[in-house]
């Protein structure tokens, strides 16, 4: 009889003991992970061998020791597959183990779900040794709801789960660990619990905020933020209560939350992105720049900087924040798409030098043979096509005077979809709702009516080269393909037929319309200052004249027409045109206006003075 008796409990330390030693090299192994996949390999490895301990056990006779011994492989066992992402399998051994507590307990285990087992389970347990093994296995339900955005469910639950983690705070796992004999867990649950609490307010801050209650969102955010968790999570309570005071028009107080977040884990690169976006919406362009770089910086080191860290715990934060809202609001740009918005925001305000070499990087990485490292696929697609890219680079290469690279990058553009464009194009007029950027061919792509503008900004960069390069006869000849490319694109108004597009057609301006009214504007007062070069008057005065009826606002066509007027012996008129061009206001553009149809300011270019001298001579009108 007593060998009997012997006998079970022999077992039951052989069982511990193993459970003890698989929690041990679980984390010695987490601790010494050089990086994230080196971690996930040692929980799929460790969740199989507290999988097979696990089947040793059950079919045990209900007895609280054995229990004790089964629910803490069954906590092992699921945080392993929480870990790992199965969540139905965690789920499902998480409701074997609820039936098991309440056939003990003598409660109803007839029903499967959760959420009723768990509520029923915490009211029968009367045990006290076998209370807090039972209380550990809820944290892990909560945790696969959380991470399956079962936000209905956790509200239902939620009065339970408050008083858990209150108990759960009273007690650990520390003080029975002192003990060889007692079952050990791969993670504190008083640790659980910190994760869930603070990740619960950080999924309903995201849920709320979504829903336009920034105000009541803040107020949780604010609050969570002081309580211990791990600093990736306190960062996002920052982030989170700066996106609030965002939408909230408070920019300012918006950029401090940014800043705590960075202060708390500097890999929160959400919060860079955001800071870039508030520094835009300021019109703090060097500060929108400083940030963009270091955004870029950050997004091409390792995923995981800190390997020690990674292993510290099971529970990460985008394994359990999973809401579309909050991937919304955490989503950031690929490096490459931050290399291409810092290379144009610095050619667009005057660092094209530093805009130069950022564009070129960018075209190394797109060309990399390596391409995997830089970019995925669905980070691609926020970039605009490779022959946009080209014309862009080619445009920051002119301005930095170096024309030669600017014509290689257009020729390329050239190569690549001269010989596909369409015979004919048609443009829309754009619905109401959307006149200023109704199809914008050049980030669509697909649409080979983008291949027209495309060749068309070639030759028309081709041209700006050969200006520069002052061989005017060639710059002649690439202004005028670019102008013959355009005229054969007609415009279709609503319930009309197709036309050519009139000077004087009062069309609504979509952004792909105002593209090639620049382009054929810019390239008439580009060939007609080549010609002015030439000493072909006459021709030069009508294309200028016809550049000003396209764009009244060019500064460069109205100076010239001016000058040309003058040579002509017409200087009242050479006057008259130098004073309105002189007077009229600065228009703002659209936005994302390519950089390859603004006017070139580094082109042949008057002395304004020297103008206003000629005037003075003049005299009175």
């Amino acid at each position: 009889m007593s060998e009997k008796m012997y006998h079970p409990v022999s077992l039951l330390d052989r069982w511990t003991q193993e459970n003890n030693e698989l929690v041990n090299n679980y984390k010695l192994q987490a601790q010494n992970a050089l990086c994230r996949d080196q971690n996930h390999t040692n929980v799929r490895r460790c969740s199989s061998e507290f999988h097979k301990l696990l089947r040793k056990i059950q079919g045990i006779p209900p007895h609280a020791d054995y229990a004790k011994m089964e629910l803490s492989v069954v906590y092992n066992v699921c945080m392993c597959f929480i870990a790992q992402s199965q969540f139905a399998e965690a789920e499902s051994l998480l409701t074997q183990a609820t039936k098991r507590v309440l056939q003990m307990t003598g409660g109803d285990s007839s029903t499967s779900d959760p959420l009723w087992l768990w509520k029923t389970a915490l009211k029968f347990v009367g045990n006290a040794a076998l209370h807090p093994f039972v209380l550990y296995l809820p944290c892990l339900q909560w945790a696969v709801w959380l991470a399956t955005c079962q936000f209905k469910t956790i509200k239902e639950f939620k009065e339970e789960m408050s008083s858990l983690f209150e108990t759960l705070n009273g007690c650990g796992d520390e003080e029975k660990e002192k003990f060889s004999n007692m079952p050990r867990l791969v993670m504190d649950p008083r640790r659980v619990v910190e994760i869930l609490q603070i990740s619960t307010v950080i999924a309903e801050g995201a849920e709320r905020l979504s829903e336009g209650l920034s105000s009541e969102a803040l107020s949780c955010l604010q609050e969570a933020s002081a309580k211990p968790a791990p600093r990736a999570l306190i960062s996002y309570t920052h982030l989170l209560s700066g996106s609030c005071l965002a939408h909230m028009s408070r920019p300012q107080m918006a950029l401090q939350c940014y800043r705590k977040a960075l202060e708390t884990d500097s890999r929160c690169v959400c919060a860079l992105y955001q800071s870039t976006l508030i520094y835009r919406q300021l019109g703090n362009t060097q500060a929108e720049i400083h940030a963009l770089r270091i955004l870029h910086s950050t997004l091409l080191l390792p995923s995981a900087t800190e390997p020690s860290a990674a292993g510290t715990h099971l529970l990460s934060p985008p394994l359990l924040l999973r809401s579309q809202s909050l991937s919304s609001l955490l989503s950031v740009p690929s490096a490459i798409s931050v290399l291409h918005s810092l290379a144009l925001k610095c050619v667009l305000h005057g660092r094209v030098s530093e805009g130069v070499e950022h564009y070129l990087d960018l075209l190394a990485a797109l060309h990399s043979e390596d391409q995997q490292g830089v970019y995925t696929e669905g980070e691609v697609s926020t970039l605009p096509k490779l022959p946009k890219l080209y014309l862009e680079a080619g445009t920051a290469l002119l301005m930095a005077q170096r024309p030669a690279d600017c014509m290689t990058l257009c020729s390329e553009v050239l190569s690549t979809t001269l010989e596909l464009l369409p015979e004919k194009v048609v443009l829309e007029e754009p619905e109401e709702s959307s006149v200023t950027s109704t199809r914008d061919v050049q980030e669509e792509g697909a649409d080979r009516g983008a291949m027209v503008l495309w060749v068309a900004a070639a030759y028309h960069l081709q041209g700006h080269c050969y200006t520069h390069l002052k061989d005017w006869k060639q710059a002649v000849t690439h202004y005028t393909r670019c102008i013959n490319l355009l005229v054969k694109v007609l415009f279709k108004r609503k319930g009309s037929q197709p036309q050519s597009l009139s000077l004087h057609m009062d069309v609504k301006q979509g952004m792909d319309l105002c593209v090639l009214q620049r382009l054929k504007g810019l390239s008439l007062a580009g060939r007609g200052i080549s010609f002015t070069h030439m000493d072909h008057l006459r021709e030069a005065l009508r294309d200028l004249q016809l550049s000003l009826q396209l764009l009244p606002e060019a500064v460069g066509a109205g100076l010239w027409c001016g000058e040309v007027l003058w040579r002509l012996g017409r200087q009242r008129e050479a006057a008259a045109c130098w004073e309105k061009t002189w007077s009229l206001p600065t228009q703002s553009l659209p936005e994302n206006l390519p950089v390859y149809v603004l006017e070139d300011q580094r082109g042949p270019l008057l002395d304004s003075t020297e103008l206003r001298q000629r005037i003075q001579k003049l005299g009175p009108f």
